[in-house]
């Protein structure tokens, strides 16, 4: 077996673990594999049992790329035991693939909440709710010094009424709180020191792992992005740097809101809000939504 990765066949109607989990329709897919819900044929037909499976390519045992994926399930596992993320049940290999079982959520991921079913808007309580289960998941998985490096919707599964939050996918996930390889993560969600700053050795995880939360947190309440990316080059983002009004000028949001994200956008990791403050601060929030009044008065591209 070779390190190039074999490509995944429709494993619908399929059977593992001695036939106790039967494949059934695909959930999703992407460059980490495929997703399927899978039935325990153990469980009863009057109340059935259900999983989600992710399928993957096996690498040749002592590859970079094994290693990697070992280290996926070890920080998964270690981390799995908290109830804001997903409960990580087993893994199961064969001759060319590898099965991870998980906890099945209901509702999908975040960014389908958010942009298809429009769960979060202007519903302060259902936002409030999500984020500090985000929050508290986060929190915990750095107290056992896992660090995530992939923060965003697309990672952060739900129920389907949003009330119960999820955090996934722990492909990029590392142990290590000072790293030195950059650009780690989606690019919308990475911060100014994860993407690599001239001069600079290594990057806090942590830090750059709230820095993550604060772009979550502008989806949360907007349904977009703030820039494409953390530099100086994009537009957006240099006018963060120098315009004091950006967020207000920009995104609809409530002064408070904004005064948060100041605090999460800070350029200097250190003087960055903490987990434990940010958690404070999302309890104490009257609103994160712009008012009536101030929208009838804001630009236009807030107003979109």
């Amino acid at each position: 077996m070779s390190q190039r990765k074999v490509p995944l066949p429709d494993f619908r109607g399929s059977f593992l673990a001695n036939r106790r989990l039967h494949l059934l329709e695909l959930l999703g897919s992407g460059a980490y594999g495929k997703v399927y819900r899978a039935l325990d044929t153990a469980s009863p037909t009057s109340d059935p049992v259900y999983y989600a499976v992710k399928c993957m390519s096996k690498y040749e045992k002592g590859t970079r790329r094994d290693l990697q994926q070992l280290k996926e399930f070890a920080l998964h596992a270690k981390v799995a035991v908290h109830p804001n993320i997903v409960t990580f049940h087993d893994v199961i290999y064969d001759h060319a693939f590898v099965y991870v079982v998980l906890n099945l959520c209901s509702g999908g991921d975040l960014h389908s909440a958010i942009i298809e079913k429009r769960l979060f808007y202007k519903n302060d309580e259902l936002l409030r709710t999500a984020f500090l289960q985000i929050i508290d998941a986060v929190h915990f998985c750095h107290q056992q010094h896992v660090f995530h490096r992939d923060l965003k919707p697309d990672n952060i599964l739900c129920s389907a009424d949003g009330k119960e939050i999820f955090l996934a996918d722990f492909g990029l996930a590392t142990h290590v709180d000072q790293c030195e390889h950059f650009g780690c993560g989606s690019l919308f969600y990475k911060s100014p020191e994860c993407l690599g700053e001239k001069g600079r050795k290594t990057y806090s995880t942590q830090q750059s792992d709230i820095w993550s939360l604060g772009v979550v947190l502008v989806n949360l309440i907007t349904g977009r992005c703030p820039w494409k990316i953390a530099k100086i080059e994009d537009p957006s983002f240099n006018s963060l740097l120098h315009e004091e009004g950006y967020f207000r000028r920009t995104l609809p949001m409530s002064p408070r809101a904004v005064a948060l994200l100041k605090r999460i956008f800070q350029l200097d990791p250190l003087l960055r809000i903490t987990l434990p403050e940010l958690r404070v601060e999302i309890t104490k929030m009257d609103t994160f939504f712009i008012s009536d009044a101030d929208l009838l008065l804001a630009d236009e591209q807030v107003r979109v």
